[in-house]
Order: structure tokens, then sequence, then C-alpha cells
């Protein structure tokens, strides 16, 4: 079975629902691949980088609601194994970090990728949107640097994904972390593992 991921790098909600989807698949004893696919909850550009906190105060009203929405998502990813710093984080465009997963993706290392993103970004405080940063990542999970610094300079991959951006609209992709299973069953949410683990043997006994 096919499981595409919809989720973008600076979700907090992805990064969980990531982290409860694998721990789904332990229990799940079908054949499965997966394929992230690109969304950006803010595609506006971000001319420098600032904490954060300090843009989701100015998205959600103010520094305290900002500071509590992140203290109850650093709780429930706690619960996941997942250690997350808000204080620490960078705000940051995501389209060339898309790219990026893009370019792991066709070296089989797109998985180990998105997990070195979500951690540089909500962990470490690593400016995603930086070019450096990103190449800097990409060797850390074996791509190779210069391949990967020239592909981040060149054009590769922008139609693609600016495309696959569009896609994910169309098919009416409005929040994430989105899972499609199958082509065709969407589950929304970062789900708890054990409502994604019945998903998939829905999804497996109907299209047997």
């Amino acid at each position: 079975m096919e499981i595409e991921i919809y989720a973008d790098v600076v979700c907090p909600w992805c990064w969980i629902g990531k982290r409860r989807l694998e721990q789904a698949l332990e229990s799940y004893d079908g054949e499965v691949t997966v394929r992230y696919r690109p969304f950006q909850l803010d595609p506006s550009p971000v001319s420098e980088p600032k904490p954060l906190v300090d843009a989701l105060a100015a998205k959600f009203g103010g520094r305290e609601r900002a500071e509590g929405m992140a203290a109850q998502v650093t709780r429930v990813a706690a619960g996941v194994g997942i250690d997350m710093h808000f204080d620490r984080a960078v705000h940051a465009n995501t389209f060339e970090a898309h790219r990026l997963i893009r370019f792991a993706a066709e070296r089989g290392r797109s998985a180990e990728l998105v997990e070195a993103l979500y951690r540089a970004h909500f962990a470490d405080g690593v400016d995603i949107g930086s070019r450096d940063a990103l190449v800097k990542l990409a060797t850390g999970v074996g791509l190779d640097e210069v391949e990967a610094r020239d592909y981040l300079e060149s054009n590769l991959g922008r139609r693609e994904v600016a495309a696959d951006l569009a896609a994910a609209r169309e098919l009416g992709v409005s929040s994430v972390p989105t899972f499609v299973l199958a082509g065709k069953y969407a589950v929304t949410g970062a789900q708890e593992p054990e409502t994604l683990l019945a998903a998939l043997r829905e999804v497996q006994q109907r299209e047997a």
C-alpha cells in the first residue's frame, strides 16, 4: 500500500503525526511505501530569520497565546518521544526544504531527511530556510554535499514542487498532516496510532 503524507516541516503536528504513523506501522503486517508530499502552511517569503514564537504571536493574537499553544503541542510531542523547543525555533519559508526532500527522495533518503528537518527546526534552532543549513542537513543523512548544493542553486525541482503544491490544493488538502492511503482514502490530522492502524487495516481489506 502506498501512503502519501501531505505535510510541512514547520508543522509540529505533522512531526507528531509522522511518529504516530511509524508506531502504527510497527503493528501492521502489510507492506507499505511512504511518500512525502509537500504542503506549505505559509507560503509567504521570509525576508530575515526571526524567532518562531514571535511569528506565531503575530499570527495568533499575542505572545501569551502563542506560548500557550507551543506548550500544549510540546507536551503532546513528548508523549511520542519528541523533544520540541519552540524557544529555539526560527521562522522559515519551506519551499527550498521541500525541493531538498524531492532531491533526497530520488536518492532513497527522504524519510531520513524529513526527520532531520523536523528535528533541526523544532529542537535544534536551525534556520531551515537557509540554503547552507539545508546542505548541511543533506550531508548529515548521507547525501552528497556538492550534489545537494548544486541542486539547490539550480532551478531543478522548482516547477515540480510548485505543481505538487497546486495538486494538493486541487485535492482539497487544507490542513496537515493528511495521510492518503492507496491513492483514495484520506485520514486527516495527527491521529493516534490505533486510529491509523485501524484505517490501514480497513483499506487493506477494501483493496484486497
